[in-house]
């Protein structure tokens, strides 16, 4: 008894890592986007090449995940997604061997190879977690501690890749981003021997006697899923391309339309997002009892519009103090107020109401689904992809009408999930039976 107590919180451990891992990278793809504009001196959208690679295999695997999943169970699966993911981060650190001619489209592959790692690990982590912490209330903390920890993770990627390529952006190259690679890489190692070892409960599965094309067809009877399908995929394309796009921003020269701010500095701005997603996401599960997920759509859309609307018809010369960790004059790295212009702010602060987006949509499009719930679950994961898409859009209009400008795609975005709030997540297809 005691050996199994010991063997699941080893396990819970691993799989607080790897929902911390999906953060790690996944954020990467963001601020390698600086890294890959100056190296192959590429325009904005091509630098988010590598976030769509990322993400558009959430297109791709989302289905097959959960068909995978169905085969072979969640420690297979698991095992499965974390060697993936070594090889994803591995291809990336040899782009950095590459020649210059190769390096761009070797890159790429390891982001994409990365993207097919997350989306399993997304499948199953969940579930897992649930299931060792013992389902119903106690399940539900331990997802949300891992929730917490992959909030943490995401803040620190863009401040650690910030403080690698401290000094000349200009002059930044994939190699410099050894570090983080090689954490990643010893991560991924660690946690597939963990779990070849480590004896797991798999969670029970509700069988089905209609096949999963006939499920997927009957969730899309269902109005307000589909209305979330495209939510979620809406945004995806907002917690992403808000901090990518301003961490491009922020780092290139004035004379190009950016603020001219060292990439350590525009780290930390970044990661603040990020941090304030967490903030975010502890508040909301504090209040979630309290509060209708309808609501909190709903509030946080319409407050996120005010804050990028600030931030576009803010003057990028006007500029505000935040705490950060910037080099000094010698070389050093030293914490305290920096300048950065106060369309940083306000986009900064949009991580508070994109926090707990995910938790809501999904909750209000899956509602009275019954047992269409698994195969909507395996649609949504599909549209994830909209984290790639999205931002590579936004990429191309900060080239052709500036940076600050690009955020009308986000203006869009949020329109339609406050839309989705207000009157697409009600349910009209009460009358299709889902027992």
């Amino acid at each position: 008894m005691t050996q199994q107590k010991n063997g699941n919180i080893i396990a819970i451990i691993t799989m607080i890592f790897l929902f911390g891992m999906i953060a790690f990278v996944t954020n990467l793809a963001a601020p390698m986007g600086i890294v890959l504009k100056n190296q192959f001196s590429v325009s904005n959208a091509l630098g988010m090449l590598g976030n769509l690679g990322n993400f558009i295999a959430y297109a791709v695997m989302g289905i097959p995940s959960g068909i995978l999943l169905t085969k072979v169970g969640y420690k297979k699966t698991a095992l499965i997604a974390v060697a993936i993911g070594f090889i994803g981060v591995g291809v990336q650190y040899l782009s950095g061997h590459a020649s210059p001619s190769s390096a761009f489209a070797v890159y790429l592959c390891g982001a994409f190879i990365s993207g097919f790692s997350m989306c399993l690990l997304n499948t199953v982590v969940n579930p897992m977690l649930n299931k060792l912490g013992g389902e119903g209330n106690k399940g539900n903390q331990l997802i949300q501690v891992g929730g917490s920890f992959n909030s943490v993770m995401a803040t620190i990627t863009p401040m650690f890749v910030g403080i690698l390529i401290a000094g000349s952006v200009e002059k930044a190259t994939i190699s410099q981003i050894f570090p983080v690679m090689y954490t990643a890489m010893a991560v991924f190692a660690f946690a597939f021997f963990v779990l070849l070892f480590v004896n797991i409960p798999e969670p029970s599965q509700t069988k089905s006697s209609e096949s999963i094309g006939t499920l997927m067809k009957g969730a899309l009877k269902f109005r307000h899923f589909v209305l979330g399908a495209i939510a979620i995929f809406v945004y995806v394309g907002v917690e992403v391309g808000v901090p990518g796009t301003l961490n491009l921003f922020l780092t290139d020269p004035i004379e190009k339309g950016g603020a001219g701010i060292s990439s350590t500095i525009s780290g930390f701005v970044v990661g603040t997002y990020w941090l304030l997603m967490l903030v975010g996401r502890l508040a909301g599960a504090s209040l979630g009892a309290k509060i209708s997920s309808r609501t909190m759509m709903i509030f946080t859309s319409g407050l996120g519009l005010i804050l990028v609307l600030l931030a576009i018809f803010s003057s990028t010369s006007t500029l505000v103090n935040l705490p950060v960790l910037q080099q000094s004059a010698t070389g050093g790295l030293s914490f305290g107020m920096a300048e950065v212009p106060v369309n940083a702010m306000y986009l900064v602060l949009v991580g508070i109401c994109t926090s707990i987006m995910w938790g809501g949509i999904f909750n209000l499009a899956v509602e009275g689904l019954g047992k269409y719930l698994a195969a909507a679950s395996g649609l949504f994961m599909v549209l994830v992809c909209g984290g790639g898409i999205l931002p590579v859009i936004q990429g191309w209009l900060a080239d052709v009408a500036g940076f600050m400008n690009s955020y009308w795609v986000i203006i869009i975005a949020l329109a339609y999930l406050l839309y989705y709030g207000l009157v697409g997540c009600k349910n009209v297809n009460k009358d299709i039976p889902v027992d």
